[in-house]
């Protein structure tokens, strides 16, 4: 993990790189470790913000802020016309990350996936990634930037003594045309912020490059 993820982290209380005055040499090594307090917390923020969407309703009753509806229009619309209302992350099949390595995928077809973890310290999971793909079954293979992201997560809870949960989720009620699902995909990011999708990454201070 490099010495810059680790200022993200740690803010103001990173040492200055400019400054080559005495102590500069024993602050560095500090740098490179995230403790598990400061992951902790960074948990811990996301948790606060994307635990009551897991309650049912919350999600569409976010949704509605986001867009402007006004009070009358939001009570108009349905569950089986509001697709955040229809999003259930909790109910959906959790699968390893190296379900792609199966014979034979779960998943075929477009979907939204949900890249999830399950810090023992909190009564929900947190969204990590929320992405969307016309073949769920190829999505995941290759090269992806959530990949990396995810391995330096693991990494930085691992060296902090923590451990994790990592699963990922697909949800296949979602529309078959690529601009729909593209707009579905980031109504999700916009009312989850997510932390690995790039829209986010600055706003929880995310120490994870995919480099």
């Amino acid at each position: 993990m490099s010495a810059r993820q680790g200022d993200l982290f740690s803010g103001s209380d990173a040492a200055d790189p400019t400054n080559d005055g005495p102590g500069r040499k024993a602050q560095l090594p500090d740098q490179l470790i995230i403790s598990a307090v400061v992951l902790r917390d960074w948990q811990t923020r996301i948790h606060r913000h994307q635990a009551p969407l897991f309650e049912p309703g919350q999600a569409r009753a976010e949704q509605a802020r986001l867009v402007g509806l006004s009070h009358k229009t939001s009570r108009e619309h349905s569950a089986s016309d509001d697709p955040l209302r229809r999003l259930k992350p909790l109910v959906l099949r959790p699968l390893p990350l190296s379900f792609w390595r199966w014979p034979n995928s779960p998943h075929q077809g477009a979907a939204i996936y949900l890249v999830m973890d399950r810090p023992a310290h909190l009564s929900t999971p947190i969204l990590l990634y929320v992405g969307e793909t016309i073949a769920a079954d190829r999505r995941w293979k290759g090269e992806h930037d959530c990949k990396a992201y995810l391995s330096a997560y693991g990494e930085a809870l691992s060296s902090a003594g923590l451990s994790s949960s990592p699963s990922i989720r697909f949800w296949g009620d979602v529309p078959k045309a690529t601009m729909a699902r593209r707009r579905l995909e980031q109504q999700l990011i916009q009312t989850w912020l997510p932390p690995f999708n790039k829209e986010t990454r600055e706003r929880w201070a995310t120490p994870f490059n995919a480099d």
